[in-house]
């Protein structure tokens, strides 16, 4: 089974990946070593950190495809997190194989962005978090809009009938209920 979980920054997409990990002993793999790889080691390519999730996920499809239908060929189980997953795109995949990939999405459209400002600042994991050296004024704009960015795969993931689970509220509950309906 290759277990696809995907949404917004600072939604929880890591922490549902891990507890899979945990609980299964599956590998996983974060998109975001990948978007590095291109950011540092080919920028020639034109996909960087800077862009914005949607344009990421766009930039990366034909290579994400490929490495997505390779692990379903192998016939080994994994986990892949990220942001640069669109719903749009993963149903092809969805629809392609369907007893062989779950997915879910992650966002907060209804967070309060002063109380997530606080929650990174509280839970921050200090040097190797990304966020760590930006100033406030960064942070808060980032969170901005990454719950704009939440509505959209909200809206996208429900037209598709793709589960999508908001943790503006009761975080850990909803990381538990996504963690089980992928299980």
């Amino acid at each position: 089974m290759l277990y696809l979980i995907s949404g917004t920054s600072r939604s929880g997409k890591t922490m549902i990946a891990k507890k899979i990990k945990l609980q299964t002993g599956i590998s996983y793999l974060s998109l975001d070593w990948l978007v590095m790889g291109f950011t540092n080691g080919i920028p020639e390519y034109g996909i960087n950190d800077k862009l914005f999730p949607d344009e990421i996920a766009e930039k990366i499809w034909k290579f994400f495809k490929a490495v997505c239908e390779n692990i379903i060929w192998s016939g080994v189980d994994y986990i892949i997190e990220g942001e640069a997953m669109l719903p749009e795109l993963m149903d092809e995949l969805l629809k392609k194989y369907p007893n062989k990939i779950k997915i879910c999405f992650v966002g907060y459209c209804e967070v309060d962005i002063n109380q997530k400002f606080k929650d990174i600042k509280n839970f921050s994991e200090g040097d190797s978090d990304w966020l760590s050296n930006e100033s406030d004024e960064y942070i808060i704009n980032h969170l901005e809009n990454m719950k704009n960015y939440s509505k959209r795969i909200k809206n996208s993931a429900e037209k598709l009938d793709i589960k999508y689970f908001d943790t503006s509220q009761n975080f850990t509950e909803i990381i538990e209920a996504a963690v089980d309906s992928l299980l």
